[in-house]
């Protein structure tokens, strides 16, 4: 039997498999690229995916202390979140050029972000707008873009601890995910981009769960939260026409036998044995969730009335997977590690994971986006 982190083998619990939703109807193509910003070194990796397999392009530096960054794949620009890179420099928005052949990425513009930087980006509007949330400044932003400029804020929100933003699809909305409050603030977003509270202008998270990361369905009927210190994914029904939010329910990601501690802000998750959760994606009928105590990755499915299950097994993975990415097509997750250097790529079975390869990286690895 195969022992390596994170196979499980055929016919052992995370191997079943099941009938593909709509996301597997997009596919990974032979010239996708997968990037990995590695905050500890300051740098992004660049990776060409083919076959199942990754092969790394190259390595661009420059990118000091990005943990994150929003990619614009018709324009092959990359807006990555940064820290200053000398003393005094505030913290900004890089914009990159993306070189698909060699995976260069060249620094083009930038935006001095003097409230502190972003720890989530997001473009609306067909890459001419960018959200933003800022964890440790407290404050999110909608700025303008043309031609690669990301402009001044045409709005900010102020809620502690944000985490995340993302807009609906038809870029009409934007939510941004407050861990320190407990809430999903939710903005209608105007045609100058400005943001205007929504009535009611927020939407609970039960008290002391830490929401953290985002993300809406393909048919935007829903939005799923992760949250770090309770270890659930909170189900929020969406209103398609005016955008509210309504919590429906919830479900815990978190392995059951690790017996891991209701976490809190300011908490020593390792020193404590707490939930440590961290990020959210979709693939098919389920919704992968990272935790990070004990380095996990689980599948929690999703029914046709939008109800979820906890999953039935888990993986282990890289060390602390702050972030991990599924392909577009759903068929391939690959996960980083706080504490590690490299990304472990897997092949989607269903709501279980099947190792295929790992690949160096760099320090802090926390962020991964197919393009």
């Amino acid at each position: 039997m195969d022992t390596r982190p994170g196979y499980a083998a055929p016919g052992t619990p995370g191997r079943a498999r099941c009938r593909t939703g709509a996301a597997y109807d997009r596919r990974v193509t032979a010239s996708s690229l997968l990037l990995v910003a590695n905050a500890g070194d300051g740098t992004i990796s660049t990776f060409r995916f083919h076959d199942g397999r990754l092969d790394r392009l190259t390595v661009t530096e420059g990118v000091t202390g990005c943990s994150t960054f929003a990619i614009d794949a018709d324009r092959d620009l990359v807006y990555a979140a940064v820290k200053g890179s000398e003393p005094g420099q505030p913290a900004g928005i890089l914009t990159l050029a993306l070189d698909r052949d060699t995976g260069v990425l060249t620094p083009q513009t930038r935006l001095d972000l003097p409230e502190g930087g972003m720890n989530y980006l997001a473009l609306t509007r067909g890459g001419t707008g960018l959200l933003g949330a800022s964890y440790g400044g407290g404050y999110g932003i909608s700025s303008p873009v043309a031609d690669g400029v990301v402009g001044d804020p045409v709005s900010t929100i102020r809620y502690p601890n944000l985490h995340s933003v993302l807009p609906s699809a038809d870029g009409r909305f934007a939510y941004f995910v407050s861990l320190g409050a407990d809430l999903v603030a939710q903005y209608a977003l105007g045609d100058d981009l400005a943001l205007t509270p929504l009535d009611p202008a927020t939407v609970a998270a039960p008290n002391g769960s830490g929401p953290r990361h985002l993300v809406l369905t393909d048919a935007q009927d829903a939005v799923y939260v992760i949250t770090e210190f309770s270890g659930e994914v909170l189900h929020y029904a969406r209103d398609t026409a005016s955008g509210v939010l309504t919590l429906q329910g919830a479900a815990s990601f978190v392995d059951p036998s690790k017996d891991l501690g209701h976490s809190a802000l300011g908490a020593d998750p390792l020193a404590n044995h707490l939930i440590w959760g961290a990020d959210l994606h979709p693939a098919g009928t389920h919704l992968w969730a990272s935790e990070r105590t004990e380095s996990t990755l689980g599948a929690v499915t999703v029914g046709a009335d939008g109800s979820l299950t906890p999953p039935a097994a888990f993986t282990v993975t890289e060390t602390q997977p702050r972030g991990f990415v599924t392909s577009p097509d759903g068929a391939y997750l690959v996960a980083a590690g706080e504490q590690s250097t490299t990304v472990s790529l897997y092949a989607v079975e269903g709501d279980g994971l099947e190792f295929l390869q790992r690949v160096e990286t760099g320090r802090g690895a926390n962020w991964l986006r197919f393009v």
